[in-house]
């Protein structure tokens, strides 16, 4: 009788799932680096492309510059750029918390909307300037 239970043999608990937990930010910031060190991967996969573009020859340039520039390829140069940035501040984030400093509660949370009101900040920046240049250079 292998289905059986041992009458001494204690029942064990289940894991909880994630329905459990209270949603904190620093978990959620845990879960978007995670996140976003995924899309930098895919993103460089990107960069790659456009770079090998570049050397290809003028029609594959003027292919890639077709797609990258378009509205959804600017979309997604827009998270590239966001996730890098984001990824850059949190692991900042992170090596501070590498000497011992940040892990209080409060310091911990405020930490967390510091990267991301910054990131957000840096990238629209970031975009600003760069368009601001393309209509320099005009």
């Amino acid at each position: 009788m292998a289905d059986a239970k041992d009458a001494t043999e204690p029942e064990r608990p289940l894991s909880p799932h994630l329905q459990i937990y209270r949603w904190t930010i620093p978990m959620a910031l845990s879960i978007v680096h995670r996140a976003t060190g995924s899309a930098l991967y895919v993103g460089t996969l990107l960069l790659l492309w456009w770079l090998i573009a570049t050397a290809a020859g003028p029609d594959a340039y003027a292919n890639a510059q077709n797609i990258i520039g378009s509205i959804p390829g600017r979309f997604i140069l827009f998270g590239f750029s966001w996730a890098l940035l984001y990824h850059l501040l949190n692991g900042i984030r992170h090596l501070v918390w590498d000497t011992g400093r940040g892990f209080e509660i409060r310091t911990a949370k405020r930490s967390g909307m510091i990267v991301i009101i910054l990131s957000l900040v840096l990238t629209l920046t970031t975009w600003l300037v760069g368009y601001g240049a393309m209509e320099f250079q005009r």
